[in-house]
């Protein structure tokens, strides 16, 4: 991570510019949790049109500049740029930098990965879609692009190197129908269309017999899944796990209306070398097909994320819950607020928010009294929705 230490100084002066960069306004901590911790400014500044939060901390006498934990630095050139402009705007005599000499890794580009905000704003095609769920090494996944070429696959992993050696065979066997997302799969598919998907392709998740909290399925997963395939799509488990089966055989068969398929040790055109071996010891595979009947109303992913009126920040510091507020299907908490001394009733409000198994920190910027999400909205999932609209309950008293 780049950062610079340098001998501590007055704060720069905003607004302000550097060497391209735009520093907005400096925010410093609040501590309204009342634990001691060391002061914390968040720099805030705009460099290649891009929104950017530093964090300032003292470090023994000094001060440490660095990226904010927030603040995503693709292309991690922007980042060091911003660092050294700060320092150089304030002329500070640096005690260490890795901004100038070491060379940061950037993230591969590639054509077929793409970001969860691809799928939210730009996703459109007149193709079925089938959608594999943890893909591993991506041999079924490979096999069913080459087999159905005018069907769009979207492929879900969390595992990043898996994801690296799927894209490189994508290259090297020239496969042009397969999109790469690295995101949860259980909020993934609220940002597909309704009836839109042939086949959901769940290989081998993993059991989570310790945590099933982190299955999968779920009467919400499985809910969703049923919305997005069109009739007579289906959503496919197959599993070692007899606890696994059983667990989602027990999901499957609560359903107010379904049709499930089960089979035991069927043979597919394609197996991982993991199912290899596993039938080679004897294992049993269970196969699971859930059909989809219905045809479903599409939702709308176009929410309206601003705050309607203006708060009393200062009024706010001393009313603001310090603990989470945890409702069925989100939660929010407050992690820090920061005050802009610069200007009146402005400030930061960092906070986490949205679902519990992907929540999503956010920086609520108060401008005058004005709100509004600093370096963007959240993703219009159902928990976001409604976590914005109890902040805003919250805000507004």
């Amino acid at each position: 991570m780049p950062h610079i230490v340098f001998e501590k100084k007055e704060l720069i002066t905003t607004p302000s510019s550097k060497d391209g960069v735009d520093f907005k306004f400096i925010a410093k901590s609040y501590n309204f949790t009342q634990k001691v911790r060391k002061t914390e400014y968040k720099i805030a500044l705009e460099n290649k049109g891009k929104e950017l939060l530093l964090s300032l901390k003292t470090k023994d006498d000094n001060f440490m500049i660095k990226a904010d934990k927030v603040t995503r630095i693709s292309p991690v050139t922007v980042m060091k740029n911003a660092l050294n402009a700060y320092v150089n705007l304030n002329e500070s005599n640096v005690l260490f930098t890795n901004t100038n000499n070491l060379k940061f890794k950037e993230e591969a580009k590639n054509e077929y990965l793409k970001d969860i905000n691809y799928f939210v704003d730009d996703f459109n095609t007149d193709k079925e879609i089938q959608i594999e769920i943890g893909f591993g090494s991506g041999r079924h996944l490979l096999h069913q692009a080459k087999a159905n070429p005018n069907i769009q696959f979207v492929g879900l992993e969390i595992h990043y190197p898996s994801i690296e050696q799927l894209l490189k065979q994508l290259e090297l066997q020239n496969i042009t129908n397969v999109l790469v997302v690295n995101y949860d799969a259980r909020l993934f598919m609220e940002f597909i269309e309704s009836n839109k998907v042939g086949k959901i392709f769940v290989h081998f998740p993993v059991p989570w017999d310790k945590k099933p909290h982190r299955r999968i399925y779920s009467n919400e997963f499985v809910n969703e899944a049923l919305r997005v395939l069109k009739i007579g799509g289906t959503l496919e488990l197959r599993t070692d796990s007899r606890k696994y089966f059983d667990f989602c055989t027990e999901v499957l068969t609560n359903l107010p209306k379904g049709r499930i398929t089960i089979d035991i040790n069927k043979d597919l055109a394609v197996s991982s070398k993991y199912e290899d071996r596993w039938k080679k010891q004897g294992k049993n595979i269970y196969d699971v097909v859930l059909e989809a009947f219905n045809e479903d109303a599409n939702i709308n992913l176009d929410f309206d994320f601003s705050f309607d009126f203006k708060i009393d920040y200062e009024n706010l510091l001393k009313m603001i819950p310090t603990k989470s507020i945890i409702e069925t299907n989100y939660f929010i908490h407050v992690e820090e607020l920061y005050i802009i001394e610069s200007a009146n009733n402005s400030g930061l409000i960092k906070l986490t928010m949205g679902n519990f198994d992907r929540p999503v920190t956010k920086y609520l910027y108060v401008n005058e009294g004005k709100i509004s999400y600093y370096q963007g909205n959240p993703l219009p999932t159902s928990s976001n929705i409604s976590a914005h609209k109890k902040l805003k309950e919250i805000l507004n008293k």
